[in-house]
């Protein structure tokens, strides 16, 4: 399962998701969304469990408690949709 992980210290790393992340199981993959040009995290990310009980698990354990000082966001991440208008090109 997909989570979607908000409200994030702009120093939180992949590697401390995952530290996080692997207290209610075993983290396949972590993802932090960066601007591209600056490099600098947007504030989220998101974070892949295999086993969808670990991952409930994860989402009720962590969903509002504290990371580096920030309450952090946890659930489960929608599919990505196409609703947002294409970008004119001149």
């Amino acid at each position: 399962m997909k989570m979607y992980v908000g409200n994030l210290s702009y120093n939180v790393t992949a590697e401390d998701l995952k530290e996080t992340f692997s207290a209610y199981g075993a983290v396949a993959d972590v993802t932090l969304i960066t601007d591209r040009d600056s490099g600098q995290s947007k504030g989220f990310g998101f974070v892949e469990m295999d086993n969808n009980s670990e991952a409930d698990a994860a989402i009720k354990g962590l969903n509002g408690s504290s990371l580096q000082g920030r309450n952090i966001k946890v659930n489960q991440a929608q599919p990505k949709s196409n609703s947002r208008p294409q970008r004119r090109r001149y």
